[in-house]
């Protein structure tokens, strides 16, 4: 998805959605889908109930992949989370501002090469290949 598509996805949730629920969620796969009509997505996704509601309506274009419960090593922002925890795990802030700063910092160095290389996943990068992705 490009800067302009996110962008417009982006406005569409601001306007229509300000609540993480069934109905947000269904704005956004059904914006994500209208998007990329040419595609089949899958969007891995936790186990919130607003994900499997029943009156969820999936679009045929996109394919819901729930990962296990207590599973973070499945879930690439849990591992960049991971990565950044490590980074400050001897960090002494004096109060939470301290801490917010240091959290500030780590999070500006990130960069696309290093969530790359802290989310990707060699068994996913095999499987995409052998499915001709």
């Amino acid at each position: 998805m490009g800067q302009k598509e996110r962008s417009q996805v982006n406005n569409q949730l601001r306007v229509r959605g300000s609540h993480l629920n069934t109905d947000c969620f269904q704005i956004f796969i059904n914006l994500v889908s209208q998007q990329f009509t040419d595609s089949v997505l899958i969007i891995q996704l936790d186990n919130g109930a607003f994900h499997k509601a029943k009156r969820l309506q999936v679009p045929n274009n996109i394919i819901l992949l729930f990962q296990p419960a207590h599973s973070p090593e499945l879930n690439p922002i849990d591992q960049v989370w991971q990565y950044i925890k490590r980074r400050l795990r001897w960090l002494l802030p004096k109060n939470l501002d301290d801490l917010r700063a240091a959290l500030y910092l780590e999070i500006g160095k990130l960069t696309k090469p290093i969530i790359a290389s802290i989310a990707q996943r060699q068994y996913l990068m095999v499987a995409l290949s052998v499915a001709g992705f």
